[in-house]
């Protein structure tokens, strides 16, 4: 394919992945910002766990019903550019939040940082179709997966510091600053790329209409939003859970959510090199990432009871530990499927409306989870109610997807 860098070792590649993966990181950094800061945040503001759940679902909207917007754009447009942009808007998005001074404020900036971040994962799909061969694109999308768990592990572990130190809102300042510097290496990669393609002939995209008339495309995108839900009822209530249900002092919670997310990171590596592993043995691609994703659901469905389970801080420890080691399959698989399914021409679009309906879970489940708290005055119904989505998520990855894009 035309644009794309066949050499694994290529110098210009793996720096852009790896660009690519802090930029990831901070990513959830400044997306899970939220749920560090929530147990005095929620407090501050006056926020019942339905308006909080609110809050975090604004993000969604945006984030969502944009990226096929987006992903198309960035099928069309330079896509190193394109994210430059978004950065910088979800950066101040993040800063700002640190001002916030009731729920219409919280809302808002959560609609722009959700437009900012919609065209991260459009943009990295596109960027690893064009200029990672298929042979490798399980360590590369492992190293994203990487960053996306990471971020989440450094976020908890240096926002759970500044908060108990300082209070709420410098963390959001200081997670707003540091991601604005990632754009300074950014320039220099971005100008290597975009040389490296110049000149050369670009396959032009697939029309979005002919994109949306593939049955694939939907089912993919069913399947990631049943994927994200466990992937971000952890990430976004994990904290509160530990604080509030289990009575944990803000730095044992530290501890306990970095752990979770630490596992999550090193698993990602591990489950992308054995899909690499198992491709390069032979294994039809597709095939191999739709397994290993069932056994990523069914077991995030055992992590999950077991975290609401567990009696002590051993036994919860135990299962924090084992739903990490099974959430860091699933980011790594999804996008990489979608990308198989896509092909470089198309990738950016695919992943755009792939992830948008991922976000269904984004939008949904923060409110689902906040609506059963209050109801139920416990965590136990939306930990119920996880587990049972993971269940549903493994059965599609094993009976409703295509081998390949139809």
């Amino acid at each position: 394919m035309a644009g794309q860098v066949r050499a694994a070792g290529d110098l210009r590649v793996w720096p852009m992945v790896a660009l690519l993966a802090l930029v990831v990181l901070l990513n959830f950094v400044d997306r899970g910002a939220i749920g560090i800061a929530a147990p005095l945040m929620q407090q501050s503001l006056g926020l019942s766990a339905t308006r909080f759940g609110l809050a975090v679902s604004a993000f969604f909207w945006t984030y969502g019903l944009t990226q096929p917007f987006i992903g198309a754009l960035a099928d069309r447009w330079s896509a190193a550019r394109l994210l430059s942009l978004a950065v910088a808007l979800w950066a101040c998005a993040t800063l700002f939040t640190g001002l916030a001074n009731g729920l219409a404020m919280l809302v808002g900036l959560r609609l722009l940082l959700g437009l900012g971040e919609a065209a991260l994962f459009p943009s990295t799909a596109k960027l690893i179709a064009a200029h990672v061969p298929v042979e490798r694109r399980g360590l590369a999308n492992a190293m994203i997966a990487t960053g996306l768990a990471l971020g989440p592990a450094l976020g908890t572990m240096a926002g759970g510091m500044i908060l108990a130190r300082h209070g709420w809102r410098p963390v959001f300042f200081w997670f707003g600053a540091a991601t604005l510097v990632w754009l300074v290496p950014w320039a220099l990669i971005g100008r290597q790329m975009n040389r490296a393609t110049a000149g050369k002939a670009v396959e032009p995209p697939s029309p979005m209409r002919d994109l949306l008339r593939r049955p694939g495309l939907w089912l993919m995108g069913v399947a990631h939003a049943l994927a994200n839900y466990g992937f971000f009822f952890v990430l976004i209530w994990l904290p509160l859970y530990l604080v509030k249900s289990r009575g944990l002092p803000i730095p044992t919670m530290t501890v306990l959510a970095t752990m979770t997310y630490g596992m999550q990171a090193l698993a990602s590596l591990g489950w992308g090199q054995l899909a690499d592993a198992l491709v390069r043995r032979g294994g039809e691609p597709s095939r191999v990432k739709r397994r290993l994703c069932v056994v990523a659901e069914l077991g995030s469905v055992a992590g999950i009871a077991g975290v609401a389970l567990a009696q002590g801080t051993t036994g919860l420890c135990a299962a924090l530990l084992v739903t990490g080691l099974f959430l860091g399959c699933l980011p790594t698989m999804v996008y990489a499927l979608g990308q198989l399914h896509a092909g470089p021409r198309d990738a950016a679009g695919w992943v755009g409306v792939q992830n948008a309906i991922g976000s269904v879970s984004g939008i949904v489940g923060p409110v689902v989870t906040g609506a059963i708290v209050d109801a139920t005055g416990s965590f136990n119904g939306a930990f119920a109610f996880a587990a049972a989505v993971s269940a549903a998520g493994a059965a599609m990855f094993a009976w409703g997807l295509p081998e390949r894009s139809v």
